[in-house]
């Protein structure tokens, strides 16, 4: 990890959070990580905070904004999908509703990954509210260009900035 003179800010790696080394001023801990459907499943988002706790983080204190992402209105799945969240828990079917036919069925992917954060024990969690597939002046989506038939989807790529 490389510092800046000031000691405010951490340079991060592939598996490493940024950090922010500290006497008596409280940490600022800043955190990122991608966790579509598998990884939001899978514990990608636990896994970070836990990451971001052993860099002097609170998850009590720990607010997190899950940026754009497809919407629940956009993110048609079938029952196979479906039936993949029943089976880690049988609560997850409030992050569903009827799609379009009967066969199909609405995933809230940004209300799923909020609710995995509050369940962490984090003090806030929040969508943007901004929806890849919904704004192509803004956003690529992979869904979008596929139900379009485009060549490709373009890349989309998350910072922050302190």
């Amino acid at each position: 990890m490389m510092w800046s003179r000031t000691f405010g800010h951490g340079a991060a790696r592939q598996g490493r959070s940024p950090a922010a080394a500290r006497a008596t001023a409280p940490p600022l801990v800043v955190g990122a990580a991608h966790a579509g459907w598998r990884g939001a499943l899978g514990g990608v988002l636990e896994a970070t905070l836990e990451a971001m706790e052993s860099l002097g983080a609170s998850r009590a204190s720990t607010r997190a904004v899950i940026g754009p992402t497809i919407s629940q209105s956009a993110y048609e799945v079938g029952q196979e999908f479906l039936e993949r969240f029943l089976d880690d828990d049988p609560e997850h079917q409030r992050f569903f509703a009827g799609g379009r036919t009967a066969d199909k069925y609405q995933f809230d992917l940004p209300a799923f990954a909020a609710w995995r954060l509050r369940e962490a024990g984090i003090g806030e969690a929040e969508w943007s509210r901004h929806c890849t597939y919904a704004d192509p002046a803004r956003f690529f989506s992979f869904r979008r260009s596929f139900h379009q038939g485009e060549p490709d989807y373009g890349r989309l790529a998350a910072a922050i900035r302190l």
